[in-house]
């Protein structure tokens, strides 16, 4: 089991941090800051603020998670151009992480000290689960998105702070999906924190019930003979390991259905969406991502009695632009103090 890093050795470092009130939007080295993991270990994210500069203008935050290509930059642009057309910039930090990862497919270029963390393309599932990196096997994923949050609640440099929502799309949704369920910091901190999974391909399950394939209801997986697999891991509860390993099953269902979360898909987001995950755990949960995310939505409910929220996104597909831009969409990620 991998224990948690002391919170002294989290810092922040700034490489080019603004110095003027203006928000920076250009997703340039301007608006790149350092998450110091300690032992020499930092990770790169985009911030429309200093994160260690007082500033009590700020109201809220948002923390965005990219997709499998790990385009931090593209997903601090659609942060920022959600904040302008929510009116909500000049009082949100816009944050958007970054995964790098030098492994198998992915092949980022890192720079001095920068972890490198887990592609996914195992059965962890990688930085999208939480994942040990493959700089420290004490060091995960989620310790970084982990970091990230209790920077943006310390009230000395952010003390009209009164709202965090960690939002992620596609690759970002599971991580945002796996996060909400495993975090044990959400209780600490002394603002509250929102979670909005955008478009997922599969969901961490509380149990071994899934989707029947008429759609009609649920049962246990018919086709479980055929697919050993489709409880573990990400997609369910056994053999959980990183930082997942850290909590108890009943926490971790304890924590998905308490923990206030956003579900937000495409209406267009059909079988033939781009990226989308045909493996047999992911194809036990559904066709399509609409599918799937209607499925689970319905079975937390009625199982468990969680009160998340779906929204379904008029005239998007698979585009975290369109849908983190949408009318919709905007009060989950800017909601009001």
């Amino acid at each position: 089991m991998t224990r948690h890093l002391p919170f002294a050795l989290i810092a922040v470092l700034v490489l080019a941090a603004p110095v003027a009130a203006a928000p920076c939007t250009t997703a340039t080295d301007a608006c790149v800051q350092w998450i110091d993991l300690g032992s020499g270990h930092r990770s790169l994210v985009y911030s429309s603020q200093p994160l260690n500069v007082r500033n009590a203008q700020v109201r809220r935050a948002v923390v965005l998670v990219h997709g499998a290509g790990r385009n931090a930059d593209d997903m601090f642009r659609t942060g920022v151009a959600a904040a302008i057309i929510a009116n909500a910039l000049e009082d949100t930090v816009v944050v958007s992480i970054r995964f790098a990862s030098r492994q198998g497919v992915c092949r980022d270029a890192l720079a001095e000290g920068e972890v490198n963390w887990d592609c996914g393309e195992g059965s962890s599932g990688g930085w999208r689960a939480g994942a040990p990196s493959n700089t420290s096997a004490a060091l995960t994923s989620f310790d970084l998105t982990d970091a990230v949050v209790r920077t943006l609640a310390r009230e000395q440099v952010f003390p009209g702070m009164r709202r965090i929502v960690v939002a992620g799309f596609s690759a970002g949704g599971q991580h945002v999906n796996r996060y909400a369920m495993t975090n044990t910091v959400h209780e600490q901190l002394r603002v509250p924190v929102t979670y909005v999974v955008g478009s997922p391909s599969s969901y961490g399950y509380p149990d071994a019930v899934r989707p029947e394939r008429s759609g009609a209801g649920f049962g246990e997986f018919a086709d479980a003979r055929n697919c050993t697999t489709f409880n573990q891991w990400p997609f369910g509860l056994e053999h959980r390991s990183g930082y997942a390993s850290r909590v108890t099953d009943e926490q971790l269902r304890r924590n998905l259905v308490s923990r206030e979360t956003t579900y937000l898909i495409g209406e267009l987001e059909g079988p033939d969406a781009p990226a989308l995950d045909v493996t047999c755990p992911a194809m036990a949960q559904g066709r399509s991502r609409l599918e799937r995310g209607r499925a689970f939505l319905a079975f937390i409910a009625a199982k468990y009695a969680a009160k998340q929220t779906l929204t379904v996104v008029g005239q998007c597909g698979h585009n975290g632009r369109c849908v983190f831009t949408a009318p919709n969409a905007l009060p989950a990620l800017f909601p009001e103090q």
